[in-house]
């Protein structure tokens, strides 16, 4: 997490809490299901070059449905290039569907030779009345529509493409992710799209492939200028960063005059000088291992962290490796009620040079413990190189969760002894320290652990407890770009400087259809749990970068999501809860796990779980909020044969 941009509050963490129990919602009357006359498909790619993995996982999360929450209406775009609305009627549980305008069908030309694919046909409502659509080819249509669509076809207000000549542009099918609409004679949309190089780019030095790169646009779409001909008319490109990724979230802040860039990458000028590429010497290039040969050091283990550590409820237990021909007398252990010092009079020790022993000097602990019950004892187990020092103490408060050892673990710092080191679930794997730092210190003197002649020891404390692949897979890697509207007099100084941002694993982005008065908010992987930041809404003068503030934590998220592995939607309604939508690509249909936000200092919070569809419907395909007559949330999902609507939420 950058610690410079998401600031946890310690006073909105919930150590107590306990886990999520379940609310049931009646399926009969939580969930409508409504069947789909005209049914929207996945299939976008064309071309004989396989789509690179940016791409396919932006499919894979694109969501096909677009809603306007106050007007109670939605559209999609079915297989046959159709545009279909959605009326839901003034109960929001009445939906009435008909095509309103017909896009053009994709012609195949040399195009599948070129490696260009076409994306998913997107849109976007900039009034109740009016539409931004792309057919996923290169144009877009801006459409009027009635205010009731019972009867009647859209109106064509006129067609537009990117202008041609443009850094970038080779006839690059873009997706609409964002619009807003600064005056009535115009509107300014967010598009991205692959980068398609006009010339032969050489591939960067230890790289197999060229890296792939993508295009995000805001641009200008004056509705007065629309021609009358068949020929699209340009729009006016206001400004144009480039990344390695597809942005997962876009919304422009319209109080400071910036849009927000939420992605797998920041989005950098296209006049930014690049960043500086590193060349390893010749002695630091890793050999490659030939049939019966032994390479001493090779793809040697990470280096155990300083310590381990488990709780009970009125207990903390601390295990530190320690070199066994370390005597009693040389050790120096002092509790308070806030800190610990811990030093070890490391002269005439064994210990290897490469392993440091942790010193702290009056370290402040994250909780408050009882020094005169608190104590510590050393397994010496002269048989082995390390012993295990043991350090026991004593919560003051029974029953409160520590979320770490030290109360500046996991800020950020980038102190070594500030490191996060993940709670040992099973107290009896607290030894596996003294072995993982047994077969560390055995790689880097060149020793073969394993076996295979490989060096490589057991590097993971928690390797039989926690599957860190799935534990870190949980969210989505991202960083946050801001760019500047081009009218904005003066520019935001903190965009002047080149500054490194550290990515965050993000887990939730808003529900398309949320209230435009609701705060921007992201939910961002904290440890276990998943913490709610949301931006401060300043005054336009204020020139700083804008302030995202932790304003409530969904204890253990982040445990919980990482058990889901068919999502491919979470989403979250500003102050109430999370939604996890399974895909429901298996003949067994898909569910909604929904996480209520509990207060901070609940043991328990609501979940439930309702089915979307029980497997006939197909895979889900999108997502939106409405907000309902009784003021409780209605949420639409589209799949490939039904509408269903979900109340009670």
């Amino acid at each position: 997490m950058d610690s410079e941009i998401f600031r946890t509050e310690k006073s909105l963490l919930n150590p107590k809490f306990e886990g999520y129990k379940l609310h049931i919602i009646p399926q009969e009357e939580g969930v409508l299901q409504f069947p789909l006359a005209n049914r929207p498909t996945q299939a976008a790619t064309s071309g004989k070059v396989p789509l690179v993995f940016q791409e396919v996982q932006s499919r894979i999360t694109h969501n096909h449905l677009v809603v306007h929450s106050e007007a109670g209406r939605a559209v999609y775009v079915d297989a046959d290039y159709n545009i279909i609305i959605i009326e839901l009627g003034q109960d929001r549980l009445s939906p009435f569907m008909q095509k309103i305008y017909e896009l053009p069908k994709p012609i195949q030309t040399d195009a599948v030779d070129t490696g260009i694919h076409r994306e998913y046909p997107s849109a976007a409502f900039f009034s109740p009345t009016s539409l931004l659509v792309s057919d996923g080819q290169g144009t877009m249509y801006a459409l009027s529509l009635d205010e009731y669509m019972r009867t009647g076809d859209a109106v064509l207000i006129g067609k537009f493409n990117l202008p041609s000549g443009s850094p970038g542009v080779v006839d690059s099918p873009f997706r609409i992710h964002d619009v807003h609409r600064p005056s009535p004679k115009c509107v300014v949309a967010t598009l991205s799209s692959r980068y398609y190089p006009t010339s032969p780019v050489e591939k960067p030095q230890g790289k197999h492939h060229i890296p792939a790169e993508f295009d995000v646009w805001g641009v200008k779409v004056n509705l007065m200028a629309a021609q009358t001909t068949d020929d699209p008319t340009p729009v006016e490109i206001l400004w144009h960063r480039r990344g390695e990724d597809v942005p997962l979230y876009t919304t422009f802040d319209e109080s400071r005059g910036l849009y927000l860039l939420v992605g797998g990458s920041e989005y950098c000028r296209l006049d930014a000088p690049p960043l500086p590429t590193y060349e390893p010497s010749p002695d630091e290039i890793a050999p490659i291992p030939r049939a019966d040969e032994t390479l001493t050091l090779f793809d040697a283990p990470s280096k155990p962290p300083p310590y381990s550590w488990t709780q009970s409820s009125d207990s903390i237990t601390v295990a530190i490796p320690l070199s066994s021909t370390a005597p009693k007398d040389k050790i120096k252990v002092l509790f308070s009620s806030t800190t610990l010092t811990f030093h070890v009079d490391l002269d005439n020790l064994s210990t290897p040079q490469d392993v440091s022993v942790p010193r702290y000097s009056a370290k402040k602990l994250w909780g408050e413990i009882s020094p005169s019950s608190s104590f510590w004892t050393f397994d010496r187990e002269a048989e082995r190189t390390y012993g295990v020092l043991s350090l026991h103490l004593e919560k003051q408060n029974e029953g409160t969760r520590w979320s770490h050892v030290f109360a500046s673990a996991g800020t950020g710092s980038i102190a070594e002894e500030d490191i996060e080191v993940p709670e040992t679930l099973d107290p009896v794997e607290l030894w596996n320290i003294r072995e993982a730092l047994e077969k560390y210190t055995a790689a880097i003197q060149g020793e073969d652990t394993s076996g295979l002649g490989l060096g490589r020891g057991v590097p993971s404390l928690t390797e039989n407890e926690v599957d860190e692949e799935v534990d870190f897979s949980v969210g989505r890697r991202a960083f946050t770009t801001w760019v500047p509207d081009p009218s904005l007099q003066i520019q935001p100084e903190f965009l002047a400087h080149n500054e490194y941002l550290t990515p965050f694993q993000l887990l939730s982005i808003p529900i398309p259809g949320q209230a435009v008065s609701d705060p921007v908010s992201l939910i961002i992987k904290n440890t276990i749990d998943g913490t709610v930041f949301t931006l401060d809404k300043e005054p336009f003068e204020n020139l700083e970068r804008p302030n995202w503030k932790h304003t409530a934590t969904y204890p253990a998220l982040a445990f919980v999501l990482a058990s889901k592995r068919d999502t491919r939607f979470t989403h979250h309604i500003p102050g109430k809860a999370v939604l996890a939508f399974e895909s429901g690509s298996s003949n067994r249909g898909g569910n909604v796990y929904i996480y209520y936000l509990a207060g901070a200092k609940d043991t328990t919070a609501k979940q439930s779980i309702l089915k979307i569809n029980d497997g006939r419907g197909g895979a889900l395909l999108g997502v939106g909020l409405f907000a309902g007559g009784d003021g409780k949330s209605i949420i639409a999902c589209l799949t490939e044969g039904e509408l269903t609507l979900i109340r009670g939420v």
